[in-house]
């Protein structure tokens, strides 16, 4: 059977976790470690100490915003972001409970907006979070406000190749 290591490695492809020599450039850049648990390079250690449980239910691996500025910053191109989004997956398919209220939920409905559209509706995603929460109007106000600023759009526009985005859903089972 493969070590906690050998599974996380083998599910993201790309530069093995075992390349961080732990310089913590990832760390000093992610504009969210302020807000997470464990900061991005504890996450590496302990996922190569083994530490399973605790790293797929901690809250660290939902509030990555995977905006890909630890990968900018790795020496060794380990891909962070994408380590994040595989630990995501695998506590779904565990079955742990995610450390953060509704991120599943939110999760679920960013998918979802991407498999629809090729890209996010902000709209869609929104009214598919709202009905799985059933928090429908707690932030109303700031919705219209936004709408009506133009920082939402009504219609997003839709991705050209949309058979490209189907295949990638089918491949990987979502």
């Amino acid at each position: 059977m493969n070590t906690f290591l050998e599974e996380v490695n083998d599910r993201m492809g790309g530069v093995p976790i075992q390349s961080c020599f732990h310089c913590r450039k990832c760390t000093a850049g992610c504009p969210i470690a302020f807000a997470m648990e464990y900061n991005p390079n504890a996450i590496i250690k302990m996922i190569q100490m083994g530490m399973r449980e605790k790293v797929l239910g901690s809250s660290t691996i939902w509030l990555c915003a995977s905006c890909e500025t630890c990968v900018t910053r790795c020496p060794n191109d380990v891909d962070i972001a994408r380590m994040m989004d595989t630990l995501r997956e695998m506590a779904i398919e565990s079955g742990v409970d995610a450390g953060e209220k509704n991120i599943v939920k939110f999760h679920e409905a960013f998918l979802s907006s991407i498999k629809m559209g090729g890209r996010i509706s902000e709209p869609m995603m929104l009214v598919h979070y709202k009905l799985k929460t059933l928090d429908l109007f707690s932030d109303m106000g700031l919705g219209m406000s936004m709408f009506m600023k133009g920082k939402i759009k009504l219609l997003s526009p839709r991705t050209k190749d949309m058979g490209s985005v189907r295949k990638i859903f089918k491949s990987t089972d979502k």
